[in-house]
Protein backbone atom coordinates (compact mmCIF):
# COMPACT_ATOMS: atom_id res chain seq x y z
CA UNK A 1 0.00 0.00 0.00
CA UNK A 2 0.89 3.65 -0.79
CA UNK A 3 1.43 5.66 1.70
CA UNK A 4 0.65 8.89 0.44
CA UNK A 5 -0.60 12.06 2.84
CA UNK A 6 -4.37 13.20 2.64
CA UNK A 7 -5.38 16.93 3.26
CA UNK A 8 -5.14 18.10 6.83
CA UNK A 9 -8.09 19.08 8.93
CA UNK A 10 -6.67 22.12 9.83
CA UNK A 11 -7.23 23.86 6.37
CA UNK A 12 -10.55 22.02 5.42
CA UNK A 13 -13.07 24.43 5.26
CA UNK A 14 -15.95 23.27 8.05
CA UNK A 15 -19.54 23.30 8.29
CA UNK A 16 -21.39 23.02 11.58
CA UNK A 17 -24.87 21.57 12.38
CA UNK A 18 -27.12 20.95 14.97
CA UNK A 19 -28.72 17.10 15.43
CA UNK A 20 -31.59 16.10 16.65
CA UNK A 21 -31.94 18.90 19.23
CA UNK A 22 -31.90 22.73 19.76
CA UNK A 23 -28.63 24.47 18.93
CA UNK A 24 -27.12 25.02 22.04
CA UNK A 25 -23.38 26.02 21.14
CA UNK A 26 -23.40 27.80 18.41
CA UNK A 27 -26.77 29.60 16.51
CA UNK A 28 -28.15 28.59 13.28
CA UNK A 29 -26.72 29.67 10.12
CA UNK A 30 -22.69 29.40 11.54
CA UNK A 31 -22.11 33.24 11.01
CA UNK A 32 -19.21 34.38 13.21
CA UNK A 33 -20.70 36.79 16.65
CA UNK A 34 -19.78 39.47 17.60
CA UNK A 35 -20.48 40.62 20.99
CA UNK A 36 -23.44 42.66 20.58
CA UNK A 37 -24.85 39.45 18.31
CA UNK A 38 -23.64 36.89 20.94
CA UNK A 39 -25.64 38.46 23.99
CA UNK A 40 -28.64 39.18 21.67
CA UNK A 41 -28.64 35.20 20.96
CA UNK A 42 -27.95 34.00 24.58
CA UNK A 43 -28.31 37.14 26.68
CA UNK A 44 -25.96 38.76 29.38
CA UNK A 45 -23.91 36.72 31.24
CA UNK A 46 -25.60 35.70 34.80
CA UNK A 47 -23.68 37.26 37.81
CA UNK A 48 -23.40 34.28 40.20
CA UNK A 49 -21.37 33.55 43.30
CA UNK A 50 -18.77 31.02 42.54
CA UNK A 51 -20.36 29.22 45.38
CA UNK A 52 -23.11 29.04 42.94
CA UNK A 53 -21.56 27.83 40.06
CA UNK A 54 -19.60 25.19 41.07
CA UNK A 55 -23.37 23.95 42.62
CA UNK A 56 -24.82 24.07 39.06
CA UNK A 57 -22.04 22.64 37.40
CA UNK A 58 -21.78 19.76 39.92
CA UNK A 59 -25.26 19.27 39.16
CA UNK A 60 -25.37 19.56 35.32
CA UNK A 61 -22.98 16.49 35.54
CA UNK A 62 -20.25 18.95 32.59
CA UNK A 63 -17.15 16.72 31.74
CA UNK A 64 -14.21 18.16 30.06
CA UNK A 65 -14.36 17.83 26.27
CA UNK A 66 -10.62 17.50 26.01
CA UNK A 67 -10.50 13.72 25.67
CA UNK A 68 -10.05 13.23 29.17
CA UNK A 69 -14.05 13.69 30.10
CA UNK A 70 -12.63 14.67 33.68
CA UNK A 71 -15.84 16.05 35.80
CA UNK A 72 -15.41 19.70 35.33
CA UNK A 73 -16.64 20.28 38.74
CA UNK A 74 -14.37 18.36 40.29
CA UNK A 75 -10.93 20.31 38.58
CA UNK A 76 -12.38 23.35 39.14
CA UNK A 77 -12.69 22.64 42.81
CA UNK A 78 -9.35 21.48 43.21
CA UNK A 79 -7.62 24.13 41.25
CA UNK A 80 -9.38 26.67 44.12
CA UNK A 81 -8.63 24.51 46.79
CA UNK A 82 -5.43 24.64 45.80
CA UNK A 83 -5.06 28.29 45.60
CA UNK A 84 -6.72 28.63 49.16
CA UNK A 85 -4.12 25.96 50.52
CA UNK A 86 -1.01 27.51 48.85
CA UNK A 87 -1.84 31.42 49.16
CA UNK A 88 -1.14 31.69 45.61
CA UNK A 89 -4.14 32.96 43.27
CA UNK A 90 -4.61 30.15 40.49
CA UNK A 91 -3.97 30.78 36.56
CA UNK A 92 -7.05 29.74 34.43
CA UNK A 93 -6.04 28.52 30.48
CA UNK A 94 -8.66 28.02 27.57
CA UNK A 95 -6.92 25.27 26.17
CA UNK A 96 -7.83 25.67 22.26
CA UNK A 97 -4.88 24.13 20.55
CA UNK A 98 -6.39 21.25 18.47
CA UNK A 99 -3.43 19.29 17.53
CA UNK A 100 -5.46 16.31 16.55
CA UNK A 101 -5.22 16.21 12.98
CA UNK A 102 -8.80 14.76 12.33
CA UNK A 103 -10.43 17.38 14.88
CA UNK A 104 -11.58 20.87 13.82
CA UNK A 105 -14.17 21.50 16.54
CA UNK A 106 -12.27 23.81 19.18
CA UNK A 107 -11.27 25.88 15.79
CA UNK A 108 -14.93 26.41 14.36
CA UNK A 109 -15.70 26.99 18.34
CA UNK A 110 -13.87 29.83 18.37
CA UNK A 111 -14.20 31.03 14.64
CA UNK A 112 -18.24 31.26 15.35
CA UNK A 113 -18.53 31.83 19.21
CA UNK A 114 -15.19 33.15 20.42
CA UNK A 115 -17.13 35.18 23.20
CA UNK A 116 -19.13 31.76 24.53
CA UNK A 117 -15.48 30.34 25.25
CA UNK A 118 -14.12 33.61 27.00
CA UNK A 119 -17.67 33.83 29.41
CA UNK A 120 -16.44 30.30 30.40
CA UNK A 121 -13.03 31.65 31.27
CA UNK A 122 -13.88 34.49 32.99
CA UNK A 123 -16.65 32.06 35.10
CA UNK A 124 -13.62 29.46 35.65
CA UNK A 125 -11.76 32.76 36.82
CA UNK A 126 -14.07 33.78 39.52
CA UNK A 127 -14.42 30.61 40.61
CA UNK A 128 -11.25 29.44 40.90
CA UNK A 129 -9.87 32.96 42.69
CA UNK A 130 -7.26 33.68 39.33
CA UNK A 131 -5.74 36.42 39.06
CA UNK A 132 -4.29 35.75 35.33
CA UNK A 133 -6.51 34.26 32.11
CA UNK A 134 -4.82 33.08 29.19
CA UNK A 135 -6.46 31.82 25.71
CA UNK A 136 -4.58 29.02 24.27
CA UNK A 137 -4.23 28.32 20.40
CA UNK A 138 -1.92 27.63 17.51
CA UNK A 139 -3.28 29.63 15.17
CA UNK A 140 -5.95 32.11 13.78
CA UNK A 141 -5.54 34.85 16.96
CA UNK A 142 -6.44 37.88 15.03
CA UNK A 143 -9.81 37.54 15.70
CA UNK A 144 -9.60 36.55 19.05
CA UNK A 145 -8.05 39.48 20.22
CA UNK A 146 -10.37 41.31 18.47
CA UNK A 147 -13.18 39.39 20.15
CA UNK A 148 -11.27 40.34 23.31
CA UNK A 149 -10.82 44.24 23.35
CA UNK A 150 -14.68 43.65 22.48
CA UNK A 151 -14.82 42.95 26.23
CA UNK A 152 -14.22 44.37 29.71
CA UNK A 153 -13.49 41.55 31.91
CA UNK A 154 -12.13 41.81 35.48
CA UNK A 155 -8.97 39.68 34.63
CA UNK A 156 -7.70 41.11 30.91
CA UNK A 157 -7.62 37.83 28.66
CA UNK A 158 -3.62 37.15 27.25
CA UNK A 159 -3.72 35.26 23.73
CA UNK A 160 -0.98 33.14 23.12
CA UNK A 161 -0.13 31.34 20.19
CA UNK A 162 1.12 27.22 20.91
CA UNK A 163 3.38 26.16 18.12
CA UNK A 164 1.79 23.75 16.49
CA UNK A 165 1.95 19.46 17.44
CA UNK A 166 0.20 16.68 19.06
CA UNK A 167 1.39 17.13 22.30
CA UNK A 168 1.29 20.83 22.27
CA UNK A 169 -2.37 21.48 24.07
CA UNK A 170 -1.20 18.45 26.83
CA UNK A 171 -1.66 20.34 29.68
CA UNK A 172 1.46 20.27 30.91
CA UNK A 173 2.90 20.95 27.63
CA UNK A 174 1.03 24.32 27.81
CA UNK A 175 2.24 25.71 31.40
CA UNK A 176 5.78 25.12 30.10
CA UNK A 177 5.20 27.19 27.27
CA UNK A 178 3.58 30.02 29.02
CA UNK A 179 6.71 29.83 31.51
CA UNK A 180 9.39 30.00 28.95
CA UNK A 181 10.08 26.10 28.08
CA UNK A 182 9.53 24.40 25.35
CA UNK A 183 5.67 23.04 24.73
CA UNK A 184 6.57 19.78 25.55
CA UNK A 185 5.11 17.47 28.51
CA UNK A 186 6.48 17.13 31.50
CA UNK A 187 6.21 14.91 34.53
CA UNK A 188 3.30 15.85 36.58
CA UNK A 189 4.08 15.45 40.17
CA UNK A 190 3.27 17.69 41.45
CA UNK A 191 0.01 18.24 39.37
CA UNK A 192 -0.43 21.27 37.22
CA UNK A 193 -3.93 21.86 39.18
CA UNK A 194 -1.38 22.35 42.20
CA UNK A 195 1.83 23.85 40.26
CA UNK A 196 1.47 24.87 36.54
CA UNK A 197 2.09 28.02 35.27
CA UNK A 198 4.36 30.40 36.99
CA UNK A 199 4.43 27.93 40.01
CA UNK A 200 0.72 28.48 40.88
CA UNK A 201 -2.06 26.59 40.52
CA UNK A 202 -3.11 26.48 37.07
CA UNK A 203 -6.79 25.22 35.57
CA UNK A 204 -6.45 24.08 31.83
CA UNK A 205 -9.51 23.33 30.10
CA UNK A 206 -10.88 23.06 26.88
CA UNK A 207 -12.26 25.83 25.12
CA UNK A 208 -15.71 23.41 24.63
CA UNK A 209 -16.33 22.86 27.91
CA UNK A 210 -16.09 26.27 29.47
CA UNK A 211 -18.70 27.17 26.32
CA UNK A 212 -21.24 24.41 28.29
CA UNK A 213 -20.07 26.37 31.47
CA UNK A 214 -21.10 29.50 30.21
CA UNK A 215 -24.49 28.18 29.11
CA UNK A 216 -25.32 26.37 32.57
CA UNK A 217 -24.57 29.50 33.92
CA UNK A 218 -27.33 31.24 31.95
CA UNK A 219 -29.72 28.40 32.06
CA UNK A 220 -29.00 26.25 34.47
CA UNK A 221 -28.21 22.68 35.12
CA UNK A 222 -32.17 21.18 34.82
CA UNK A 223 -31.73 22.93 31.48
CA UNK A 224 -28.08 21.41 30.36
CA UNK A 225 -29.29 17.82 31.39
CA UNK A 226 -32.53 17.88 28.63
CA UNK A 227 -30.12 16.57 25.68
CA UNK A 228 -28.06 13.20 26.60
CA UNK A 229 -28.72 10.75 28.91
CA UNK A 230 -29.48 10.86 32.46
CA UNK A 231 -25.77 9.50 33.21
CA UNK A 232 -24.00 11.32 30.88
CA UNK A 233 -25.98 14.57 29.86
CA UNK A 234 -25.42 17.39 27.52
CA UNK A 235 -24.29 17.45 24.07
CA UNK A 236 -21.01 17.27 22.36
CA UNK A 237 -19.11 18.46 19.54
CA UNK A 238 -17.97 16.00 17.02
CA UNK A 239 -15.96 16.25 13.94
CA UNK A 240 -17.06 14.21 10.92
CA UNK A 241 -14.62 12.65 8.01
CA UNK A 242 -16.71 10.93 5.43
CA UNK A 243 -14.40 9.99 2.05
CA UNK A 244 -15.50 12.47 -1.02
CA UNK A 245 -16.77 14.89 1.32
CA UNK A 246 -15.48 18.07 3.43
CA UNK A 247 -15.21 17.19 7.10
CA UNK A 248 -17.81 18.55 9.31
CA UNK A 249 -18.85 19.51 12.42
CA UNK A 250 -21.82 18.76 14.44
CA UNK A 251 -22.90 19.64 17.62
CA UNK A 252 -25.02 15.74 18.70
CA UNK A 253 -26.45 14.84 22.09
CA UNK A 254 -24.86 12.31 23.97
CA UNK A 255 -26.58 8.94 23.95
CA UNK A 256 -27.75 9.53 20.22
CA UNK A 257 -26.78 6.08 17.65
CA UNK A 258 -23.43 6.37 15.44
CA UNK A 259 -25.50 5.63 12.83
CA UNK A 260 -27.35 8.58 13.03
CA UNK A 261 -23.99 10.84 12.14
CA UNK A 262 -21.97 8.89 9.94
CA UNK A 263 -23.56 6.45 7.06
CA UNK A 264 -21.92 3.26 7.67
CA UNK A 265 -22.96 1.26 4.54
CA UNK A 266 -20.01 0.68 2.12
CA UNK A 267 -17.76 1.25 5.35
CA UNK A 268 -15.89 -1.90 7.14
CA UNK A 269 -14.55 0.25 10.15
CA UNK A 270 -15.28 3.81 12.06
CA UNK A 271 -12.52 5.65 14.09
CA UNK A 272 -14.17 6.58 17.25
CA UNK A 273 -11.50 9.10 19.25
CA UNK A 274 -9.41 10.42 16.70
CA UNK A 275 -5.34 9.26 16.85
CA UNK A 276 -6.16 8.18 20.21
CA UNK A 277 -9.04 6.28 19.45
CA UNK A 278 -10.38 2.81 18.31
CA UNK A 279 -10.81 1.25 15.02
CA UNK A 280 -14.38 -0.44 15.85
CA UNK A 281 -15.84 -2.59 12.68
CA UNK A 282 -19.22 -1.28 11.06
CA UNK A 283 -21.58 -4.07 12.45
CA UNK A 284 -20.11 -3.53 16.22
CA UNK A 285 -20.05 0.44 15.31
CA UNK A 286 -23.83 0.20 14.20
CA UNK A 287 -24.47 -0.89 18.04
CA UNK A 288 -22.64 2.45 19.22
CA UNK A 289 -23.65 5.37 20.57
CA UNK A 290 -22.05 8.60 21.23
CA UNK A 291 -20.09 8.20 25.00
CA UNK A 292 -17.64 9.97 26.43
CA UNK A 293 -15.93 6.42 27.09
CA UNK A 294 -14.85 6.51 23.39
CA UNK A 295 -15.20 9.35 22.05
CA UNK A 296 -12.30 11.17 23.02
CA UNK A 297 -11.44 14.23 20.49
CA UNK A 298 -14.51 14.03 19.21
CA UNK A 299 -13.59 12.32 16.20
CA UNK A 300 -15.68 9.99 13.64
CA UNK A 301 -14.41 8.82 10.69
CA UNK A 302 -15.84 6.19 8.31
CA UNK A 303 -13.39 3.82 6.16
CA UNK A 304 -14.66 2.80 3.07
CA UNK A 305 -14.89 -0.92 2.49
CA UNK A 306 -12.01 -0.65 -0.22
CA UNK A 307 -9.30 0.93 1.87
CA UNK A 308 -6.88 -0.65 3.62
CA UNK A 309 -7.14 -0.19 7.30
CA UNK A 310 -3.68 -1.40 7.89
CA UNK A 311 -2.46 1.12 5.47
CA UNK A 312 -4.48 3.79 7.14
CA UNK A 313 -2.86 2.99 10.95
CA UNK A 314 0.52 2.65 9.63
CA UNK A 315 0.56 6.21 8.40
CA UNK A 316 -0.95 7.81 11.94
CA UNK A 317 1.00 5.64 14.14
CA UNK A 318 4.77 6.67 11.70
CA UNK A 319 2.55 10.54 12.65
CA UNK A 320 2.29 9.70 16.34
CA UNK A 321 5.71 8.28 16.46
CA UNK A 322 7.19 11.81 15.10
CA UNK A 323 5.49 13.62 17.42
CA UNK A 324 6.89 12.32 20.50
CA UNK A 325 8.66 14.41 22.52
CA UNK A 326 11.40 12.37 22.52
CA UNK A 327 11.38 12.70 26.36
CA UNK A 328 10.81 9.43 27.32
CA UNK A 329 12.12 5.10 26.34
CA UNK A 330 8.25 4.54 25.26
CA UNK A 331 8.45 7.05 23.35
CA UNK A 332 11.73 7.91 22.10
CA UNK A 333 12.24 4.18 21.53
CA UNK A 334 9.08 1.74 21.84
CA UNK A 335 6.92 3.66 19.57
CA UNK A 336 8.92 4.64 16.77
CA UNK A 337 9.33 0.54 16.58
CA UNK A 338 6.36 -0.53 16.57
CA UNK A 339 5.44 2.17 13.68
CA UNK A 340 8.24 0.70 11.80
CA UNK A 341 6.38 -3.03 12.46
CA UNK A 342 3.56 -1.68 11.78
CA UNK A 343 4.27 -0.40 8.42
CA UNK A 344 5.85 -3.84 7.48
CA UNK A 345 2.50 -5.36 8.17
CA UNK A 346 0.59 -2.72 5.92
CA UNK A 347 2.97 -4.27 3.16
CA UNK A 348 1.50 -7.62 1.85
CA UNK A 349 4.16 -10.43 2.31
CA UNK A 350 5.45 -12.46 5.12
CA UNK A 351 4.67 -11.39 8.48
CA UNK A 352 7.27 -13.96 10.38
CA UNK A 353 6.75 -12.30 14.23
CA UNK A 354 5.96 -9.30 13.63
CA UNK A 355 2.45 -9.63 15.05
CA UNK A 356 4.05 -10.97 18.28
CA UNK A 357 6.28 -8.57 18.61
CA UNK A 358 4.01 -5.53 18.37
CA UNK A 359 2.36 -6.77 20.80
CA UNK A 360 5.29 -7.53 23.23
CA UNK A 361 6.30 -4.02 22.51
CA UNK A 362 3.13 -2.45 23.06
CA UNK A 363 3.18 -3.67 26.68
CA UNK A 364 6.29 -2.73 27.52
CA UNK A 365 5.32 1.08 26.36
CA UNK A 366 1.80 1.21 27.86
CA UNK A 367 1.79 2.97 31.18
CA UNK A 368 5.49 4.18 31.08
CA UNK A 369 5.47 7.48 29.49
CA UNK A 370 5.77 11.21 30.94
CA UNK A 371 2.24 12.33 29.31
CA UNK A 372 -0.71 9.71 28.36
CA UNK A 373 0.94 10.01 24.16
CA UNK A 374 2.20 6.27 24.42
CA UNK A 375 -1.05 4.85 26.08
CA UNK A 376 -3.34 6.43 23.15
CA UNK A 377 -0.81 5.30 20.01
CA UNK A 378 -1.32 1.74 21.81
CA UNK A 379 -4.92 2.00 22.03
CA UNK A 380 -5.28 2.17 18.11
CA UNK A 381 -2.59 -0.43 17.92
CA UNK A 382 -4.44 -3.41 19.26
CA UNK A 383 -7.93 -2.01 17.94
CA UNK A 384 -6.14 -2.09 14.47
CA UNK A 385 -5.11 -5.35 15.28
CA UNK A 386 -8.33 -6.35 16.03
CA UNK A 387 -10.68 -4.69 13.90
CA UNK A 388 -8.02 -5.24 10.61
CA UNK A 389 -7.20 -9.12 11.79
CA UNK A 390 -9.03 -10.80 8.72
CA UNK A 391 -6.56 -8.38 6.49
CA UNK A 392 -3.54 -9.25 8.28
CA UNK A 393 -4.17 -12.28 7.01
CA UNK A 394 -4.35 -11.24 3.34
CA UNK A 395 -1.39 -9.80 3.43
CA UNK A 396 -0.08 -12.61 5.14
CA UNK A 397 -0.75 -14.41 2.16
CA UNK A 398 0.69 -11.63 -0.04
CA UNK A 399 -2.39 -9.59 -1.32
CA UNK A 400 -4.23 -7.00 0.34
CA UNK A 401 -8.06 -6.21 -0.16
CA UNK A 402 -8.44 -3.05 -0.92
CA UNK A 403 -8.54 -1.82 -4.43
CA UNK A 404 -8.66 1.89 -3.94
CA UNK A 405 -5.34 3.35 -2.51
CA UNK A 406 -6.48 6.96 -1.91
CA UNK A 407 -5.97 7.86 2.07
CA UNK A 408 -9.32 9.09 3.97
CA UNK A 409 -7.26 10.47 7.59
CA UNK A 410 -5.20 13.53 6.97
CA UNK A 411 -1.98 13.27 8.31
CA UNK A 412 0.42 16.07 8.18
CA UNK A 413 3.45 16.84 6.66
CA UNK A 414 5.89 16.25 9.45
CA UNK A 415 9.78 16.58 8.87
CA UNK A 416 11.39 13.28 8.65
CA UNK A 417 8.55 11.64 7.18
Amino acid sequence: MTTTTAPTAQTAPTAFTTLHMPPRLLAPGGAPADHPTHEQRYGPLTSLTPADLLRATAESGLTGRGGAAFPTYRKLTSVAEAGRRTGRAPVVVANGCEGEPASAKDKTLLRLSPHLVLDGLRLAAEATGASEAYLAVEEGTAHLEAAIAERHDPIPVRVVRVPRSFLSGESSALVQHLDGRPALPRYQNPPVREQGAHRAPTLVQNVETLAHLALIARHGADWYRTAGTPAEPGSVLCTLHVPGHTPRVVEAPYGLPLHRLLPLHGTSAILIGGYHGTWVPTPDAAQLTLKTANLGAGVLAALPADRCGLAETARVLRYLALQSAGQCGPCLNGLPRIATAFQALAAPGPQGTTRDDIARWSSLVEGRGVCHHPDGTIRLVRSALTTFAPELDAHAHGYCTATDRTPVLPVPNTPGS
